[in-house]
Order: C-alpha cells, then structure tokens, then sequence
C-alpha cells in the first residue's frame, strides 16, 4: 500500500520544532507535523487552584483549540465542544505525569495548544511541543531563583497509529484518519511508560496481535519525538 504523501508505514512525518516562537509568553514553540501546525504556550501564574492553596504543590493545566481556518471547514469561535474539553485534558493529565509538583511551590502553569491547521494529529503534536514550552517555562522560574531544579521527572511525546487497509501505519494524516479501520493515540514516557492509549475500532474490530504491533510502531515514533526534544533542549536538561 502506498501512503497518500510517499511515506513508508513505520515513518513519521517530518517534525519541526520552533521554540521561543511567542515573545510574551514564559515558554512557546511552533511545532509542525507535517501540514499540521500548533502552536504550544506557557504561561506562570503565581496561584494555584482552591484545592492546592496552603498545600505546597502546584499545578500544570492545558487548554485546546482551533481557530475557524485551521480546517477545511470553518470551525466557529466560542463553540467549544466535548472533543476539546477531552484533549484539553489529556494534553493536562500528560504533563502532570512527569512534573514533580511538589517541586514547583504554590504557582501554575497554564498550557495553551492553539492548532493554526490542522491534518490529523493535533492532539498528539499538542502533548509533544508543549512538553518544550513547559519546560522553557520552568527553566524561566529556576533563572528567577524561585526553584533549584527543573522538576521534571521524563520527557513524554505522543503520537498516533492505525490500521489502514490491513496494515499498521505511524503517524496518520487526516486523509488516513478518516479512512482507519483502526484508530489510536498513544501518550508515552521516555522510558517506554504509557500514560494513555486511545484507541477504538472505526470499521473492523482488532485482535491482540494487531495492538501489540500498533504499540511498537507508536514507540518507534515517540522515541524519534523524545530524540528531537531532547536535542532541542540540551541547553536546558
């Protein structure tokens, strides 16, 4: 089978990471995968939620959208709907899980993921470039002596996978999204440790076998992602 943009099954496409892409903001990158582009925001506040306040800890949060155009067709603005609430909250619960809050003291980071074009994958490039921002953002907070290290446990990066026409492919673009038969997203820790596994049957149901095939192929490409943010961030952690 060959793939619509000439990639082989077990290939990512191409990545590019541009950090420090928003002037304002404490942590920012432009991540591109392939045609599809978001751009990942950090920002600190000096608060933390109701549930935290006398506690020491702190928080990492996240917020999803797209703007109108991002698409093929015009998304309108103010209309949030349960998918963004959902990613928004696996972008959250992806970061919280290798941040030593802990280790922030009582302030929050807020994740803003805004997709300007989207081709299948936003939420996946979502985890993998905020993970850059929220680490520029800490780094900023140890430079103001706030904090001694960077309280990061791992890096994390997420990518998809599925099954079309019988055979299992990485990355998949919109094109072959909306044509899997299977469909799956996979959050994973540098250490080879899941945090979440999306995955669901569009037009065929799947077996043990082809899992465990789509998770190998899934680590493949988060270890290339890690690779690429570790090499970013060298000057850093």
């Amino acid at each position: 089978m060959a793939r619509s943009d000439g990639r082989d099954f077990d290939k990512l496409r191409k990545v590019s990471i541009t950090r420090g892409y928003i002037k304002y903001a404490e942590g920012s990158c432009l991540i591109e995968l392939g045609n599809t582009k978001v751009i990942c925001t950090a920002t600190v506040e000096e608060n933390v939620p109701p549930f935290l306040k006398g506690s020491g800890n702190g928080w990492v949060t996240a917020e999803y959208g797209m703007l109108p155009r991002s698409c093929q067709s015009r998304i309108p603005r103010g209309k949030d709907s349960g998918r963004t609430y959902e990613i928004q909250r696996l972008v959250g619960r992806s970061l919280r899980a290798v941040t030593e809050m802990k280790k922030m003291g009582e302030r929050s980071i807020w994740i803003d993921c805004d997709v300007i074009q989207g081709d299948g994958g936003t939420r996946t490039a979502s985890i993998t470039g905020s993970f850059i921002s929220l680490v520029d953002a800490l780094n900023k907070i140890k430079r103001s002596g706030l904090i001694q290290d960077i309280p990061i446990r791992e890096f994390v990066a997420a990518t998809s996978v599925g099954i079309l026409k019988g055979i299992p492919i990485l990355d998949l673009n919109y094109d072959e999204d909306s044509q899997a038969e299977v469909d799956m997203n996979v959050v994973m820790t540098e250490k080879g440790e899941f945090i979440e596994i999306q995955g669901s049957a569009e037009r065929k149901t799947f077996n043990k076998d082809e899992m465990d095939k789509l998770l190998t192929l899934a680590k493949k490409g988060i270890d290339e992602l890690i690779a690429t943010q570790r090499n970013l961030l060298k000057d850093v952690i």
